[in-house]
């Protein structure tokens, strides 16, 4: 199986750092499935190629029960395994580019974060499901898409077309993104792995969907087809995804132009839920934090986001939900981290209108779409516990913006845009309560958009930004 990944730009010899893997040496990997090799078959100065071949020892296969292995049933040696591009290639890819993933560069961070121009060639791609469905999964994310298909034998025209084709992806879009969209929609296309699947695969599936997949308008099939056709673990991600859904609802209806302090045009077809991380953390680099909370952490988007920056030194992930807990633990496979990585992380349960003496003291606390899910009468308690018993130097804080609602087409007047939620606040609304908050504990509040705004309305999401009065 072979995938090759081009990059043009101003030094192509920068995807080396990209993917962490050294344009002038070949590289390889052992892995459960076989052999993979990372080269450089291109490097000049207009373009860089770098390929992942992998070997597949299907004798091996067989004969290992943990890839559901059965020597006695000829079909298991008579198959398309060691050749097609399925989730064989895409494990080999999530196991040798990890760290290219997860967008993190510490040498090119700049350019680990922005669009770039990307050439992905895929070889022996099955096509199961209709010869269009390459166009439906990869059009919708930005690829333009070449196509290259034959007959299964040019000596034997009869036997019809062959069930494979070559495809060349071309687009625009940040590294570590292209290559989770890969890991997600490879095996889509085959509709098949060669592993069992276990609940574990729902967070892998939201965890490389982040930020493309809930909007996905072939979600389902995808869900269905990545998830093999297990009903309770596509059940468990689609109530997941239509969650992260909500928040972009109305995305595709909003017309660009202004350009406010998060939100710009550029950023007009990103979702909801990636502006409002990317805000936060651009507030904690602002601060300079390094000790942070993020209380009510739900499935630990935030987390996994903290856990890849190096700046962090602790990290505190909090929630009343046992489950969203597990849900985060598994989201940044703490079991798997040594014992330094968990004495960095750590995750407990709390309610953020008692007080926890564990967030005490810190850098920043994170209240990231946390307060509208709180009765109106107890966000006094809310106050008292963050600013007036935990202290930290900084709080960010985000929360819908009520007047943006009228944006959204699918939501009725006076609705609000979560069942759970327990009210929305209006920019004026929400300043005056931070506002009060800040001169009753020491704090100044500065107020931020997230989202592209509206020229009336304001933008989709505010955030406030407080800081902690230093004492003269």
């Amino acid at each position: 199986m072979l995938l090759t990944v081009s990059y043009r730009g101003a030094d192509p010899a920068d995807l080396g750092y990209l993917l962490h893997k050294h344009p002038d040496r070949v590289h390889d990997f052992d892995l459960a499935v076989g052999q993979a090799h990372v080269f450089y078959p291109e490097l000049d100065e207009h373009s860089c190629t770098a390929a992942l071949l992998l070997e597949v020892d299907p004798i091996g296969l067989v004969r290992s029960t943990r890839f559901r292995g059965d020597a006695a049933t000829l079909g298991h040696y008579v198959n398309d395994r060691p050749y097609a591009s399925g989730s064989m290639l895409a494990v080999a890819l999530g196991s040798v580019f990890r760290t290219a993933m997860t967008g993190r560069s510490d040498a090119r961070p700049e350019l680990a974060a922005s669009p770039l121009d990307l050439r992905i060639g895929l070889h022996a791609v099955p096509l199961r499901g209709g010869a269009d469905l390459p166009r439906r999964l990869f059009e919708p994310l930005g690829w333009q898409l070449e196509e290259s298909t034959g007959l299964l034998d040019e000596r034997f025209p009869e036997w019809g077309p062959s069930p494979y084709a070559s495809i060349t992806l071309h687009g625009s879009l940040r590294l570590g993104e292209a290559l989770r969209q890969l890991y997600v929609l490879l095996p889509v296309l085959d509709d098949a792995k060669h592993y069992w699947v276990a609940d574990a695969e729902v967070d892998k599936l939201l965890r490389a969907g982040e930020g493309w997949l809930p909007q996905h308008p072939e979600r389902e099939l995808i869900s269905r087809r990545y998830l093999v056709h297990q009903r309770e673990y596509v059940a468990a991600a689609t109530e997941r995804l239509a969650e992260l859904d909500q928040d972009t609802a109305a995305g595709s209806g909003a017309e660009p132009g202004v350009e406010g302090e998060v939100g710009t045009v550029e950023e007009a077809a990103r979702p909801l839920n990636r502006l409002r991380a990317d805000a936060v953390l651009a507030a904690l680099e602002d601060v300079g934090a390094r000790s942070v909370a993020d209380v009510g952490c739900g499935p630990g988007a935030l987390l996994s986001r903290l856990a890849v920056d190096p700046r962090y030194t602790r990290i505190i992930g909090t929630d009343v939900s046992p489950a969203a807990l597990e849900t985060a633990a598994r989201r940044l496979d703490l079991a798997e981290r040594s014992d330094a990585q968990r004495e960095r992380i750590t995750l407990h349960p709390s309610s953020v209108t008692y007080q926890d003496d564990r967030i005490a003291g810190l850098d920043a606390i994170v209240l990231m779409e946390v307060v509208e899910h709180i009765e109106p009468e107890r966000l006094d308690a809310v106050a008292r516990s963050v600013f007036g018993l935990a202290k930290p130097a900084a709080v960010v804080l985000t929360t819908p913006n009520a007047e943006y609602n009228s944006r959204y087409p699918a939501l009725a007047a006076g609705a609000f845009r979560h069942p759970d939620h327990r009210f929305e606040w209006t920019r004026a609304e929400l300043a005056a309560w931070a506002g009060a908050v800040a001169d009753r504990y020491g704090y100044r509040v500065e107020f931020r958009a997230v989202g592209e705004p509206d020229p009336v309305l304001g933008p989709p999401t505010q955030l406030a930004l407080f800081r902690r009065e230093v004492a003269a």
